[in-house]
């Protein structure tokens, strides 16, 4: 009778992972960027949750900052939280792993044994080739659930729990693991790594009793129980705040031991949250990449506050709000695409976006630059917390704009981080930076500057308004025109020399890039495109670079960065830098050559593979791209709302966009040869322009585009231009 109720639970496990047949979750390939260097999440989570319940495999490198790659088949255990497409590791706290023995530390598994939909993830773990455990996980947004059947011919069920392991990027140094009751296990694990000064606090209770036996301290627990007449139940509260308030989490998301009402329940959060965009393809494997990055884009921000609303703070100290606190802010991919994104379909969370950001910058003296756990990491440069919350603002979200002035433009006059050397030359000398990416710097600075000036101006502020627009100017300093490249120049007022320059290299000998090279960086401009093209002296001169930059093939060097991926020329859409340029065409009147290069990457980079990306994912922001550009839209400019045409990928696709209105775009004529727009109409209306404002497409409507196989003449002229 135990064999067949293992056998009955493991049919059902594989039975559930396919239940949504009406859902738009079957349309969700989680593996796709397992593979390569896609360093996705795998697991069980809902949509923003703080909890990412998966497989935690050793870490091998790079490849493994979320704790997970195709290629390996060893698993340490199932960690509580994992990041999503990071080129940096840490988290993978409170592991639980099912052993067949005290002395195991490690599983041998098998792909084939694995299932996965978003909110559910099972595998069978066997040994000697009999299966000895079927695990399955779903989540709430802060706690997970476990269920673990063991084969009969397992004398006791034992569950190694881990405070020590993580997944290797970061250091424990405090942990504390007690038993409070029969079927509760408490504690917390204090760990320093990419975040320097994370406190995680854990409640796990159990369907059945258990005991604890300490292996290593408090490092490593056995858990143990005999009674194998059901499967093992475990749930797990999180928090930040507290071992109480971890209790509290688990009792208000998660009080029953209904396992399969909550996969349902995450189940019916994934596809209302899918369903902000609906779309019509007959292509399932374009249907699967778009329902796929749009659950990408979900996986973070999380929440990173309490059901009873106290959250750790960027001081450290802990707060309570009325508001929802995010955390996992990759600033510096996301807000080229994940936040206007999110504008459009998440209109809801933004007053909670905007009061995160507002009170990082209370606690910690700025806006965050790359935020996790409620730790500032300082990673990748410029002030990529500025465009996001200006965008709230210029959008018209509840905001109070001059406390988001006060936030932005404070942030942008402090000395750190080459802000002070800004304000001393009005450039950033690369003879005077001691940690280089210079020009990568001044760009970055001079985008966000240009951010701030329009919320100053919206509010009335003349004197930032005039401060920071002619500093948003600063990105001119770096524009050599003898080779047409931004770059490094010296305190001196002089560019470095020409023999110590390769506007191919990713690694230069003073590093004057982030991420990238002189034919990448030459256009980060994307709030003054028009001014850049100034530079290069006629619009002609600005075209035939920007040709060339898509054809250009040449050696990276030998120190390349990984993440300089997916070269169409020097175009590397792998890498965020790069993610506006195709969108440049439309402002000198040439469209159609943004829908030819915008087809070629939908088609090219974006794959139902487990290699189906062309770099990392970076919380969202690859993927992002593909959901905005594969419906025809996307936002060149980092605040304010001008989202650019593009050639949409899809027959139709209708964006919920709150307030009970949605907006259409509909695509006529539309295939893999009939890429270009010849005409177009906005709610009935001729429309010439080739972008379109925020507004317009939140007031809802429909766009219509008819294509056809050969460039016309529609977004041409300069009143149609952006």
């Amino acid at each position: 009778m135990k064999k067949l109720i293992f056998v009955i639970l493991t049919v059902m496990g594989c039975l559930t992972a396919v239940a949504s047949e009406d859902g738009l979750t079957k349309w969700v390939n989680p593996t796709i960027g397992t593979g390569g260097h896609g360093h996705v999440f795998l697991g069980a989570n809902v949509p923003f949750g703080y909890v990412q319940l998966g497989p935690t495999e050793p870490t091998r490198g790079w490849d493994w900052c979320s704790g997970y790659h195709t290629s390996d088949s060893i698993l340490i255990g199932f960690g509580h939280q994992h990041l999503s497409g990071t080129g940096i590791g840490d988290l993978g706290d409170v592991a639980l792993l099912p052993v067949t023995g005290s002395d195991q530390r490690e599983v041998v598994f098998s792909h084939s044994d694995e299932t996965v939909r978003p909110g559910y993830y099972a595998i069978t773990l066997r040994e000697g080739g009999k299966p000895y455990v079927k695990v399955e996980l779903t989540a709430t947004l802060r706690t997970g659930m476990h269920r673990y059947t063991f084969a009969p011919e397992q004398q006791t069920m034992q569950l190694l729990l881990d405070l020590g392991q993580g997944i290797g990027w970061d250091s424990p140094k405090q942990m504390k693991m007690k038993q409070l009751s029969p079927r509760m296990i408490a504690g917390y694990r204090y760990s320093s790594g990419w975040a320097r000064d994370q406190k995680s606090f854990f409640a796990m209770e159990f369907s059945q009793d258990v005991k604890l036996e300490k292996i290593n301290g408090d490092t490593l627990g056995l858990i143990t129980t005999p009674n194998h007449s059901q499967p093992l139940l475990v749930k797990t509260g999180l928090s930040a705040v507290s071992i109480e308030n971890a209790i509290g989490n688990l009792m208000s998301e998660n009080p029953g031991w209904d396992f399969q009402a909550i996969i349902a329940a995450a189940d019916k959060a994934w596809n209302a949250e899918l369903g902000k965009i609906d779309i019509k393809t007959g292509n399932a494997d374009d249907r699967t990449v778009f329902y796929t990055a749009l659950y990408h884009t979900m996986v973070a921000p999380s929440v990173f506050c309490d059901v009873c609303g106290e959250y750790r703070g960027a001081d450290g100290e802990v707060h309570e709000g009325d508001f929802t606190n995010y955390t996992t802010l990759s600033l510096w991919d996301t807000y080229r695409a994940a936040h206007p994104l999110q504008t459009l379909i998440h209109r809801e969370k933004q007053r909670d976006m905007a009061q995160t950001l507002l009170h990082i910058f209370e606690q910690q003296g700025k806006l965050p630059v790359w935020h996790l756990m409620g730790n500032e990491t300082d990673c990748m440069v410029g002030n990529p917390g500025v465009p996001v919350l200006a965008d709230l603002v210029l959008k018209g979200f509840d905001v109070d704009a001059t406390a988001a002035l006060k936030a932005m433009a404070t942030s942008a006059m402090l000395d750190e981080r080459s802000m002070g050397l800004l304000k001393q030359y009005g450039y950033i000398p690369y003879d005077l930076e001691p940690d280089k990416e210079t020009v990568a710097r001044g760009l970055e600075y001079a985008l966000a500057d240009w951010c701030i000036a329009q919320v100053a101006k919206l509010t009335g502020d003349q004197e930032n308004f005039s401060y920071f627009n002619q500093r948003s100017k600063s990105y001119q300093h770096y524009f050599d025109k003898q080779t047409h490249f931004m770059r490094g120049k010296d305190s001196k007022g002089n560019f470095r020399d020409l023999k110590d320059f390769d506007p191919l290299s990713t690694k230069h000998r003073n590093d004057d890039y982030c991420e990238g090279n002189a034919w990448q960086y030459t256009w980060l401009v994307p709030h003054d495109v028009h001014g850049l093209v100034d530079l290069f002296g006629s619009e002609k001169a600005f075209v035939s670079k920007l040709d060339s930059l898509f054809i250009v093939e040449g050696d990276l060097g030998e120190e390349a960065s990984p993440d300089v991926s997916g070269l169409i020329g020097q175009y590397a859409h792998g890498n965020e830098p790069s993610h506006h340029i195709i969108y440049m065409y439309n402002y000198v009147g040439q469209p159609w050559k943004a829908a030819q290069l915008v087809r070629r990457v939908l088609r090219e980079q974006y794959r139902n593979d487990l290699d189906g990306l062309s770099g990392n994912e970076d919380v969202g922001q690859m993927s992002a791209w593909y959901v905005l550009s594969s419906i025809g839209l996307y936002q060149e400019e980092p605040a304010g709302g001008k989202y650019i045409i593009g050639s949409p990928l899809f027959d139709e696709a209708t964006i919920n966009v709150g307030d009970g209105k949605t907006f259409t775009v509909k695509v006529l004529n539309n295939s893999d040869k009939n890429i270009y727009i010849q005409s177009a109409t906005l709610n009935g209306k001729r429309y010439d322009k080739s972008y379109i404002d925020y507004r317009d497409i939140i007031a809802g409507g429909t766009l219509t585009l008819t294509m056809g196989p050969n460039p016309s003449k529609w977004g041409t002229t300069r009143k149609s231009r952006p």
